[in-house]
């Protein structure tokens, strides 16, 4: 089953775990985590925020300027199923983003902020 068809099918918590698995199998991660490695796993996610931002200022073809924004949400969901998995976080981001999108959705706009 493909990772498109498993968010399609299950969700964003099967999909992590998927991507966490491939991410384990290809050595990115040890057996323990501690808040070293966790801090590292956030600011690589952030260095995928930076490089989209660079294809964007250097005029770069969509389709990398798409695979960097891929890039993102696969670290980030990586981290998310490490998290689970080390018990770090108990909750599901499935309920946790819905409830976050419907919350959103009832926010006056720019959520009362001037920018």
């Amino acid at each position: 089953m493909s990772s498109n068809e498993i968010l399609t099918e299950y969700g964003l918590d099967a999909l992590s775990a998927v991507l966490h698995e491939t991410a384990v199998e290809k050595g990115f991660w040890p057996y323990e985590i501690d808040t070293n490695i966790v801090c590292t796993k956030l600011a690589l996610v952030h260095s995928e925020v930076t490089e989209v931002l660079e294809a964007i200022r250097k005029n770069k073809p969509t389709t990398e300027i798409v695979e960097e924004i891929a890039d993102i949400l696969i670290r980030t969901l990586d981290l998310y199923a490490a998290l689970r998995n080390h018990e770090w976080v108990t909750e599901s981001l499935d309920e946790v983003f819905e409830e976050k999108v419907n919350t959103n959705k009832g926010r006056p706009r720019l959520h009362g902020n001037r920018f």
